[in-house]
């Protein structure tokens, strides 16, 4: 099979039409979901929480938050380490569930991390054991309720360093023995996963792990074949899908053939999106594509941020042209905008399409829009 040749312009356009970001939009959320394969949960709230501004994104103003709270409780979706996925998955994952910890390497064995977490939770079996009989004996519960009978603390020079329980609990997902059943408050409520998955039969484990590429794929458009190491969500496509290049981008890609015809007819729009949207969060891949400057500054002090606090990617068509810095203030029932960062010269049908895009955010949030003066405010 010949190896596909792309522009930049053709890169992005694939991606974008993968993400669901053209002028073409889908019908609802469980389309969305399904298509995008995962929503990740984030519980910052400048704007909004990502996994409902990841759904605005695609669906507009007429996006009903309450809408995925509903799918979630009737199990049609489920969260899973922390994304929202179609409950009809969660076969695909039942194989490395049961495989846990199970082994990614050619030649069979376990990357350092795995056995370190092999070994954490064998060290901390009694504690597995106490937070099962408690489940089976009470439902659904939140996590500072659960017992902590941990012997080995969890150690992390990041921020689950010492929380031993909720360390576990995830790594119980990926076993196979908990799952999240709900929310209440904010805090997820947890119960076996035999109560909240339905009873469908894993996929062999390399079947699965060629569908869930497949999936990823046709999620992204265009991936690398081999992409940084990340426990939770592949950052690659390995075999699945079609050889590509692209034009100023040394090495070779993985096209999903869905979207390579025709590449002419594509339909752009613009779009506000939240800065760990899928579009945007493999920052490697954003650079090298659209050939775009942005980073999440809400950790950095504030004297060093150039784009915002939480400023958000605009899309334009097929390219990112810019930053949106803006915040949410509900006390005062205002959308603030303190910044759009305009990349390049635009043109005055493009800050039309993107304000419009802004007032669509505020009235979706409920909330006026407060623009500076030079944008109308």
């Amino acid at each position: 099979m010949s190896v596909h040749r792309l522009s930049r312009r053709d890169a992005r356009r694939v991606a974008v039409r993968a993400q669901l970001l053209t002028a073409d939009r889908p019908g609802d959320v469980v389309e969305t979901v399904r298509e995008l394969t995962l929503l990740q949960i984030d519980p910052v709230t400048a704007v909004a929480p990502a996994h409902h501004l990841v759904l605005w994104s695609r669906l507009g103003y007429a996006y009903d938050t309450g809408e995925l709270d509903r799918l979630l409780a009737d199990r049609t979706l489920v969260e899973v380490l922390g994304f929202v996925r179609p409950a009809e998955d969660v076969a695909l994952w039942r194989a490395e569930m049961e495989a846990w910890p199970a082994p990614s390497r050619r030649d069979g064995t376990l990357r350092p991390w795995q056995e370190g977490q092999a070994r954490w939770v064998e060290a901390n079996d009694r504690a597995r054991r106490d937070i099962l009989a408690h489940l089976t004996a009470e439902g659904p519960t939140p996590t500072g309720v659960l017992p902590d009978s941990t012997e080995v603390p969890w150690r992390s020079s990041g921020w689950t360093n010492d929380k031993n329980v909720q360390r576990l609990l995830d790594l119980m997902v990926a076993r196979g023995e908990v799952a999240v059943s709900g929310r209440s408050g904010g805090q997820r409520l947890w119960d076996l996963a035999e109560r909240v998955y339905s009873d469908v039969p894993a996929v062999p484990l390399e079947q699965a792990r060629a569908e869930l590429d497949e999936r990823r794929l046709a999620a992204l458009g265009l991936l690398r074949a081999r992409g940084p190491e990340c426990p939770t969500e592949p950052a690659d496509a390995r075999a699945a899908g079609e050889e590509a290049v692209v034009e100023g981008v040394p090495g070779s890609w993985r096209v999903h053939p869905a979207y390579l015809e025709p590449v002419e007819a594509f339909a752009g729009r613009a779009a506000l999106l939240c800065p760990i949207d899928c579009l945007v969060f493999d920052r490697e891949r954003m650079a090298e594509l659209f050939e775009f400057d942005y980073v999440l500054e809400m950790y950095k002090p504030k004297a060093q941020r150039r784009f915002g606090y939480y400023a958000l990617p605009v899309l334009d068509g097929d390219q990112l042209v810019g930053k949106l810095d803006a915040t949410a203030d509900r006390r005062r029932g205002v959308l603030r905008v303190d910044a759009l960062h305009e990349d390049g010269a635009w043109s005055a049908a493009r800050r039309d399409r993107v304000l419009a895009e802004i007032h669509d955010l505020a009235e979706w949030l409920g909330l006026e829009v407060g623009l500076p003066a030079h944008l109308g405010g």
